[in-house]
């Protein structure tokens, strides 16, 4: 029966498998962080505009909620998928 440890290079790889939980020709998850920043902060900022007029006097708590519920499946469903196109059309997800 075969013992089952890892050397210390396998931990290294393995370890960095877990940090970088993506498929090969995908970007790191640090690009991934960027990216999804970079969706999510001009939708957060537009939607404190647009809801400003008629939801000044609300609770904090309620304006961040009703806030996220739009945002985040905007963000997730169609500007991320978008900018992840474009890093990949322009070359980003080169290893």
């Amino acid at each position: 029966m075969a013992t089952q440890t890892l050397g210390v290079a396998q931990r290294r790889d393995t370890s960095a498998q877990v940090i970088n939980n993506a498929p090969a020709g995908s970007p790191s998850v640090y690009v991934r962080a960027v990216i999804t920043w970079i969706a999510i902060f001009p939708l957060v900022t537009l939607g404190f505009f647009v809801i400003a007029p008629f939801a000044s006097d609300w609770n904090p708590v309620l304006r961040a909620f009703v806030l996220s519920i739009v945002v985040v499946p905007v963000a997730v469903y169609l500007v991320v998928p978008q900018l992840m196109r474009a890093n990949k059309s322009l070359g980003g997800a080169r290893r």
